[in-house]
């Protein structure tokens, strides 16, 4: 298997889109590796998941797949054979009969964590300042104002449900830990890849490394893919 013929699925995580992976495909495709990124409604952690089976059914070889937080959960409930590896980027693992929320709460948050809860439509927004001191601190002023204003918010449905067997049971698993996340403590972070049995990874970068340092982020999918193509 040549690593030129697997497609790097990018899925975003909640309060993101899929233009935070723009940086991160630049660097993957000026190494001709193949990549793709993945729209999450997010109004439910099944539609979620159906909306990766979708996208992976139009792929002709295999796939690693690569997420950001929430998607973290996602990627991890397909059954497809497509999937050699996953890659976690700060990413939620949460193992069976366990929920995200459960997951992300685990270790409790720093001072500098956002307070989040339902808004009056009933999903859960980030708040505009949060982009600036907890999710993207490192990015550029432009940056975090561009991702303030693209914020997907997230149904309480996608964080609620138990998860079935994940499959980073069954195939290898990298993670990438960052550091200086105000979302997603380091120590919850180091539990979720220390259970997987995860090549990890570990960085001084803030939430959204995607953004803020995408060469990491891209180093640690070429990982993947020479793990699974060596």
């Amino acid at each position: 298997m040549k690593s030129t013929k697997v497609t790097a699925v990018l899925a975003h995580g909640a309060w993101a889109d899929e233009s935070s992976w723009s940086k991160v495909l630049r660097e993957l495709h000026a190494k001709s590796i193949k990549a793709v990124t993945l729209s999450l409604p997010m109004s439910s952690f099944d539609g979620d998941v159906g909306a990766l089976e979708e996208l992976l059914a139009t792929l002709d070889g295999p796939a690693i797949l690569v997420a950001h937080a929430y998607a973290g959960a996602v990627i991890a409930a397909t059954q497809s054979p497509k999937v050699k590896a996953l890659v976690y980027i700060a990413g939620l693992a949460p193992d069976e009969g366990e929920t995200v929320a459960e997951v992300f709460n685990r270790f409790g948050h720093d001072d500098k964590a956002p307070v989040l809860a339902p808004s009056s439509d009933g999903r859960i927004w980030l708040p505009q300042e949060a982009f600036a001191t907890a999710f993207a601190q490192h990015a550029t002023a432009q940056e975090q104002q561009a991702l303030a204003a693209a914020q997907r918010p997230i149904s309480p449905e996608c964080i609620t449900v138990p998860v079935g067997e994940p499959l980073w049971k069954r195939v290898p698993a990298w993670y990438l830990i960052a550091q200086h996340d105000h979302m997603i403590p380091e120590k919850t972070q180091r539990f979720m890849a220390e259970r997987m049995h995860a090549h990890t990874r570990a960085y001084p970068v803030d939430h959204l490394p995607s953004v803020t340092a995408p060469s990491l982020v891209a180093d640690i999918v070429v990982d993947a893919l020479h793990g699974i193509t060596a």
